[in-house]
């Protein structure tokens, strides 16, 4: 069907900018990992480095200015020295021993003054008799000092230490000058740096190494998430929880290894259980066939189960993405309402059919007495209307009237007499066991049509397949105190052994499917109900028949309903 609305005159509305922008600059998760974790790495690797680098740039720093307060130490201890500074160095020793010092040592300067200050050595000769560009107050002092300055040479780390006076004792500890060695800073940035090549190449390592693993677990993030993003997950997450619960549908998710993964309320309420999640569904404590179908045992399309008083029909759906088993699908719908609905349906088509049979009875019974009258029979027609209005007070004309004797509850015999005509009206004589006796009134005739019921119409329906003519159904009632014993016996062609452990399990049947209507489910529901009341439904051996039957029956079903009679009805 078209749509017969105007199209809007303005432009199509549109996303606001913002939304848009966000929409254009969203990037795929794994990418979003790949460079947090890049980034991480990064600044891990230059922190590190940052740190390393600043605690061996102090390291060598230290180094140096103890080796050059080491080697100061070491010209101050000369004795000649001393004593040159002291005579004023006429033979310029001082020049030549701290030259000396320092080639071997690479420094880059070893500089000896006087108390003033005054240059006795430098690797300047130019500079010697000049004041040091530097302060000597601290070694003057009688104080070794270590410091980063920069002099005529640039910047340099030095040590400086006093220089004492070596004559005799009543001259010792007299400072007559001082004592520098400085090393060329530059030395220890080369001396850095060949350090930090080694640690650089290894910080580029483990960030080539961090790249790798990154995109790795992008990889396997994408494998592991079936390549659906965190934002796609959140909303199929959304989705499962409103088709979960929004459908009217239980819905149990296996997984592959045959866990419980998924459950939803109404499945919990039609299993009368909620299992937790990751139990096997093999210790689920539900019907064997439901158990077998959630634990993938047996397939299931249009299955009909009960579960306690409920009828279900149970689904299985194998679930595959990517040739990967993900489990499978179970879906419950109840069919007890509607199961309900046919049973009452049958019961009011089992009354349709008797008043039909009855509307043809009466119709033959009016045409005999209107023949009688044409004829001018007139004392036969008389006769014959006395007849039918007797007949009127007892059982429906359709069918056999009910002996009053052996069956005194009137919901029982009502019942029976419907089934009578039904069974008459398929070709199938229906008979009460002449040993039958049941003298108490029936206290639970929903229990008990559902037993007796079930059981009479499966007899009739073997019997009205079955080869034997004429085809038969007996009903044996016999009531013990509160306990009611049935026997139904029909001319069918009887149960196959192999199947009369299966035969009340639901869907098992021996007839084929008439009408879309579920077969399979009258015995096992006969069954169920008369084990709730402690009672049972069983096969027994096909014995001789008994009045008018056959020597050889079809199937013989026996079932014991206790506590569903009551005081005796009145039998006047």
């Amino acid at each position: 069907m078209s749509d017969s609305r105007p199209a809007p005159s303005g432009p199509a509305p549109s996303r606001p900018a913002s939304r848009q922008g966000r929409l254009r600059l969203r990037l795929p998760f794994a990418r979003q990992v790949l460079i947090l974790q890049i980034a991480v790495v990064l600044v891990v690797g230059c922190a590190g480095y940052a740190l390393v680098a600043w605690r061996l740039d102090g390291e060598l720093r230290d180094q140096f200015g103890q080796r050059a307060l080491t080697l100061a130490r070491s010209v101050a201890a000369d004795p000649d020295v001393g004593r040159a500074v002291v005579a004023g160095d006429p033979g310029h020793v001082v020049q030549d021993r701290a030259e000396r010092v320092r080639r071997r040592a690479g420094a880059l300067f070893v500089v000896v003054t006087d108390r003033r200050g005054i240059r006795y050595s430098h690797p300047t000769e130019a500079l010697l008799g000049q004041k040091v560009s530097t302060d000597p107050s601290a070694p003057l002092a009688g104080r070794e000092v270590v410091r980063f300055e920069r002099g005529t040479l640039g910047l340099s780390v030095r040590g400086k230490v006093p220089l004492y006076d070596p004559a005799g004792p009543e001259r010792a500890g007299r400072v007559v000058g001082e004592v520098s060695v400085g090393f060329d800073a530059g030395a220890i940035d080369r001396e850095l740096d060949d350090a930090l090549s080694g640690l650089s190449a290894f910080v580029a390592g483990a960030l080539l190494l961090g790249v790798l693993a990154s995109a790795a677990i992008g990889v396997r993030l994408r494998r592991q998430t079936l390549g659906l993003e965190p934002y796609e997950l959140v909303e199929l997450v959304h989705e499962r929880e409103a088709v979960l619960h929004g459908v009217g549908e239980g819905v149990v998710a296996v997984d592959a290894a045959g866990r419980v993964a998924v459950c939803n309320a109404e499945a919990a309420r039609l299993l009368g259980t909620r299992p937790e999640h990751g139990v096997p569904a093999d210790e689920l404590d539900v019907p064997g066939p439901l158990r077998a179908v959630l634990a993938g045992r047996s397939p299931a399309t249009d299955l009909f189960v009960t579960a306690g008083e409920r009828v279900l029909v149970v689904n299985r759906r194998e679930v595959r993405r990517r040739n990967r088993d993900l489990g499978a699908v179970v879906t419950l719908r109840d069919r007890t309402d509607v199961e309900t609905l046919a049973r009452e349906l049958d019961s009011v088509r089992t009354l349709f059919d008797a008043l039909r049979a009855q509307r043809h009875e009466y119709a033959n019974r009016l045409h005999t007495l209107s023949g009688l009258l044409h004829l001018g029979h007139h004392e036969e027609a008389a006769g014959y209307l006395a007849t039918l209005v007797t007949d009127a007070s007892g059982a429906p004309a359709a069918a056999e009237p009910l002996p009053a004797d052996p069956v005194f509850d009137p919901y029982l015999q009502a019942f029976l007499s419907a089934k009578t005509a039904v069974a008459a009206e398929r070709g199938v004589r229906l008979d009460v066991g002449p040993g039958s006796f049941v003298p108490g009134k029936i206290t639970d005739p929903l229990d008990v049509t559902t037993v007796v019921g079930n059981l009479v119409d499966n007899a009739v329906e073997a019997a009205r397949q079955g080869e034997r003519r004429p085809a038969w159904v007996e009903v044996e009632l016999l009531g013990d105190g509160p306990d009611l014993h049935v026997t139904v016996a029909d001319s069918g062609a009887g149960v196959p052994p192999e199947l009369r452990g299966e035969i009340f399990r639901d869907g098992v049947t021996t007839r084929e499917p008439e009408g879309g209507r579920a077969r399979g489910l009258g015995l096992g529901l006969a069954r169920r109900t008369a084990r709730a009341r402690g009672g049972d439904v069983t096969f027994a051996d096909q014995p001789a028949g008994t009045g008018d039957a056959p020597e050889r029956t079809g199937a013989v079903v026996v079932a014991r309903l206790p506590g569903v009679l009551g005081k005796e009805a009145d039998h006047e």
